[in-house]
Parts: structure tokens; sequence; C-alpha cells
């Protein structure tokens, strides 16, 4: 007689933040075709960044909070699975630009090429500083949080964030773009809007991430 299986208790907190996660993953690399003006701030001057920095700073609060919530292995294993998603749709958008033929009637294939169709080299450069960096988010935020769990988490977060974001910008340009463009201007002009993002959302989505995943566990068990 067949025994009725039970299904594995996951909380609900990280299986709703995996399934976030993965699709962050993906569409980082789609936000990442835009270039989004940030403004003239006071010193630093005309900012501007890529979009994919947005679902990036979301995936870097994501795994602080997984690590917060359920250790820092959980949240490296959620950094590793990421690959998944992260090189499925790689693929498939090579597939669907290269292989798949448009329609007669669809006058787009050139834009949506151009946009989407990222080269192998900077493929290859988005993997190595989304596994670098976001493994190093988590190994900061839970180094930082030795002897004083629940404290500090804004602080925390941030200067995880600050350190991850940093390299994520020196792996990815100097893979992407060494002996093409002149990286020293590049790096800096990144590197300065993503900290100023990173010190701007990272704090109130850190806060807004642990205390919802904390409703979600807590409302489960009720």
């Amino acid at each position: 007689m067949n025994q009725p299986q039970t299904a594995p208790n996951i909380p609900l907190s990280l299986f709703a933040g995996s399934l976030l996660y993965g699709g962050l993953c993906v569409l980082a690399g789609v936000l990442g075709t835009k270039i989004a003006d940030l403004g003239t701030w006071p010193i630093l001057g005309n900012l501007a960044v890529e979009s994919g920095i947005f679902a990036f700073l979301i995936l870097v609060v994501l795994g602080s909070a997984t690590a917060e919530l359920h250790g820092t292995a959980t949240a490296n294993r959620l950094v590793r699975f990421g690959f998944v998603p992260l090189i499925v749709s790689m693929a498939l958008l090579m597939i669907v630009i290269h292989a798949v033929p448009p329609a007669p009637f669809w006058p787009d294939q050139p834009a949506f090429a151009h946009l989407l169709g990222q080269g192998a080299r900077m493929q290859f450069a988005g993997l190595c500083s989304y596994g670098t960096s976001q493994t190093l988010n988590v190994y900061v935020f839970s180094r930082l949080a030795a002897g004083r769990e629940g404290r500090l988490l804004w602080v925390r977060a941030w200067l995880a964030s600050l350190l991850s974001q940093i390299v994520d910008t020196l792996i990815f340009i100097t893979i992407s773009f060494y002996g093409v463009l002149d990286l020293g201007p590049l790096m800096k002009g990144q590197i300065i809007s993503k900290l100023v993002l990173s010190t701007i959302m990272v704090p109130p989505l850190i806060y807004l991430f642990v205390a919802l995943g904390r409703w979600l566990d807590g409302a489960r068990r009720a």
C-alpha cells in the first residue's frame, strides 16, 4: 500500500524568495540593456548606470535577507542555484536571436538582436561577476553578523552591498572591455553610481525583506 507523501517543509519565505531571486537573475540582464540617467549630484556630477542594477541590488538584498533568516549555507546555495536561470536565459536568447527566424512581417529583429544579443565575452563576464559578487555579499554580511545577530541589520547589508558592487563592476568591466575601451573612467562612473544606489536602496529594502520573510513564516506556522 502506497504511503502518502509529505511535502518538504520549506519555509514560505525561502520558497517565495527563491522564486523572486530566479526571476530577477533573468531580468537583470534584460534591464541592463538600458542606460539610466541618475541626474546631476553635488560634487559627484552627472551619474548614469545600466538599469540592471535595480534588479541586481534586490538580488543582493535577497541574499542578505536569506542569510539573516535561514543561515549562510542556505544563502550560498541560493546564489549557486541562481546560475541555472541565468545560463538558461542566456542560451534561450541566443537560440531565439540566431536560430529562430523572425516572421516576415516583423521588422524589429535587428533592434531585438542588438539590445539582447550580448556577445560570449560579456556573457562570461556576467557569470563571473554575478557569482563572485553575490558570494562576497553573503560572506561579508554573515561575517559582520558574528556576535550581533539581529542588530545593525542595515549597516551589515549596506557594507556588504558596497563591497560586492565594487567587485562586481571591476570584474564585469575588466572582462568585457579590457583592450577595447579605457577602463578607468568607465569603472569610476559605474562604481560611484552603484554606491549611491546601494546607499539609497539597500537599508530600507533589507528591513522590508526580513520583516516580510518573518511574517510569511509566522503566517504559515499559524
